[in-house]
Order: structure tokens, then C-alpha cells, then sequence
């Protein structure tokens, strides 16, 4: 077994712990799996947690009060190392069950609910380090009924697992198999990166790398896009059309990509920089500032094209970031539907 084999096997007992979540369980592979000052980096309204007890009072524990039938289901687990020597392990999935009482004052829907997770873990010496995680809260507000916001111009759903069904995949790693789909996907994302500085759509050789039956999955709030058209006519355009200085400011951000056989990941805290000059993406005002975007996404390949995109970003910061508490904003929005106090702004336990 190679490392990067074991290092999913160490997050293995963690993962099974959260498929039947119960407290102690949990914090035991918390504790096991994390360095005493390991770095959490969860997404708006989260701040930035040290070490397992921070992580499971800050995050979990309120989670679990308001799903108490909590449970994790994997659809990807892979790792590798990065260009620079890191070695990372990332999990792409959802937590799921019944939704009884208000989380992040998201009014409950008394249904069984769906929260799509990517989630990154940095391993030194057999322990994480860092872990980078971001969650679909506006997923969530949707569901219950409770987004504030323009709706999506791509379809809403609730996004699949890969379509081989081998996305946790098992050892032994193939360096040779990792390394072609890494360079794969970072010639296709140096190609995105030369429109529209460089010309046209044509300039991102979109074919070159996508197969013509992909699936780009993006997180709610833009929704899902079927085919390199439905990519860009659900995303690309109004985003470039927003921040047309796209990948100007490279040299500012990070972001770490690795490879497990057909799938390759990418890492970053935040990962993008531009200027959100102009308007219709995500019905934002263009408020004329730069922003930093926080995306962590999965890619499967298919016969050495791109064939399953999964792609989060932490859409809740870009707001924040721009002046919009997009909470505090569903709490105007839903105190009449939902029954909020209106001095406290929350909703009845």
C-alpha cells in the first residue's frame, strides 16, 4: 500500500463513523485523524476553527442537533500528491436525514434532507493538518423553500454520484493513469484561463478536453449544465461577462491539483481573484470590487476526456464580500412564512 492508499484508509474509520453518526464516535475519529493544531477552513458563516473539539462544537454538533438522524454518504474518495509535495485526500458527497429543527436559522422542512459536501484533507506524517471543506448551505435553503436570492439559471437537483459508480476508488494507485488525467485537466484549465484575454471561445479549445456529454455540476445557486453549450450558457458566459479579468491575478491565490486514476482534484483558499465589474451573474449589482472565490471541485475522465465536472464554490462568501448577508436576508425574507421571532429574527424551537 502506498500512501496515498493509506491515507484514505486513515480517513476510512472517520467516514464510517459519520455513516451512523452518534457524538462519540465521531469525536474519537476527529481526534484520531487530526494534528492538535490542525487548520479547519469551512465555508461562510464558519470562521476558521483549530484542532477536533473546535471542529465538532463549531460544526458538527449543531448539524446534528438539527438532523439527529445524521448520516455521511461518500461518491468520491481519492488522494495524491500535489506539484508542490503535498499530499491530499478529498471526499465529494452528501449528509442527508430528517430535517426537525432550524440549522443556521434555515427554517426545518420535517423531510429528509440532502447537503453536498467537498471536503479536503492535507495529511503530514499520518496526520491532517489542514482541512479545507466547503458545504452546500443555499442547497439547503432551498429545500426549504427559504432562498432569498435570484434563482439559478442552471437546473437544480439533487446532484449524482459518478455515473461509473467508482468513485471511491480503491488501491493500488496508477501513477502513470493519475498523472495523464492531471495534465489533462491543468492544460484545460490553463486553456479556460485564455479567454476572454486572448480571444474568443474558440481560444479554449473546449473540445480538445471535454467530452460531448458532459456534466458540469455546479453548486446551487447556478445549477447544473448539460454539454459544453449548456457550461456556458448556464456559467461561463455571465461569469466572464462579470469578471472579464478572469485568472489576472494568478500569482495572488493557490490552488493545488492531484490525480487518482480517472479523477483529478483541485484545492485552494481561495483558488480565484477578479473584479466583479459588471452585472448579470447571479443577479449581483456589479459593485466594481475584486473578489477572492473559494472552489473546490472533482473532475472524471472518460476515454482521456472530461467527462463529470463537480464544482463548489462557497457562494455565500462572494456575497459577504460584496455587502450582502445573504442570512440575514432569509430571515426578512421567511419571518412571515416561517413563523420568525421578529426581535430575535429566529425561528421557534
Amino acid at each position: 500500500m502506498d500512501r496515498h492508499d493509506a491515507h484514505k484508509s486513515l480517513i476510512a474509520p472517520l467516514r464510517r463513523a459519520m455513516h451512523d453518526f452518534t457524538e462519540s464516535d465521531v469525536r474519537a475519529g476527529l481526534d484520531a485523524l487530526l494534528a492538535a493544531d490542525a487548520i479547519v477552513r469551512l465555508p461562510f458563516p464558519f470562521a476558521e476553527m483549530t484542532g477536533s473539539t473546535a471542529f465538532y462544537d463549531g460544526a458538527y454538533a449543531p448539524m446534528l442537533t438539527a438532523i439527529p438522524d445524521l448520516e455521511r454518504r461518500d461518491t468520491i474518495v481519492m488522494a495524491g500528491p500535489t506539484p508542490e509535495g503535498a499530499d491530499w485526500v478529498g471526499c465529494c458527497g452528501y449528509y442527508t436525514g430528517l430535517f426537525v429543527l432550524p440549522w443556521l436559522d434555515i427554517p426545518p422542512t420535517g423531510h429528509q434532507v440532502h447537503l453536498r459536501f467537498h471536503e479536503f484533507f492535507r495529511f503530514e506524517n499520518g496526520r491532517v493538518t489542514e482541512i479545507q471543506a466547503l458545504w452546500d448551505i443555499p442547497e439547503v435553503m432551498m429545500q426549504a423553500g427559504a432562498w432569498p436570492m435570484p434563482p439559478s439559471l442552471g437546473r437544480e437537483w439533487h446532484v449524482p454520484s459518478p455515473a461509473t459508480q467508482d468513485g471511491i476508488i480503491p488501491g493500488p494507485r496508477d501513477e502513470a493513469r493519475s498523472a495523464a488525467s492531471c495534465e489533462q485537466v491543468r492544460d484545460m484549465l490553463a486553456h479556460l484561463q485564455k479567454h476572454p484575454g486572448q480571444g474568443g471561445p474558440e481560444v479554449m479549445e473546449m473540445h480538445r478536453f471535454w467530452h460531448p456529454r458532459m456534466n458540469w455540476y455546479g453548486p446551487s445557486g447556478i445549477g447544473t449544465g448539460r454539454g459544453i453549450k449548456g457550461f456556458r450558457d448556464w456559467h461561463q458566459i455571465p461569469f466572464l461577462n462579470a469578471m472579464p479579468d478572469r485568472g489576472a491575478y494568478g500569482d495572488q491565490v493557490t490552488a493545488h491539483s492531484f490525480g487518482d486514476n480517472d479523477y483529478v482534484a483541485v484545492t485552494g483558499w481561495p483558488n480565484m481573484m477578479q473584479t466583479l465589474a459588471h452585472g448579470g451573474w447571479l443577479g449581483i449589482a456589479p459593485p466594481n470590487r475584486q473578489v477572492t472565490l473559494r472552489s473546490l471541485d472533482f473532475w472524471r475522465l472518460d476515454g482521456g476526456l472530461i467527462r463529470e465536472n463537480w464544482v463548489m464554490i462557497d457562494l455565500l462568501d462572494l456575497y459577504d464580500q460584496i455587502g450582502v448577508d445573504v442570512l440575514a436576508r432569509m430571515r426578512e425574507f421567511n419571518k412571515a412564512r416561517f413563523g420568525f421571532h421578529h426581535e430575535t429574527g429566529r425561528v421557534p424551537a
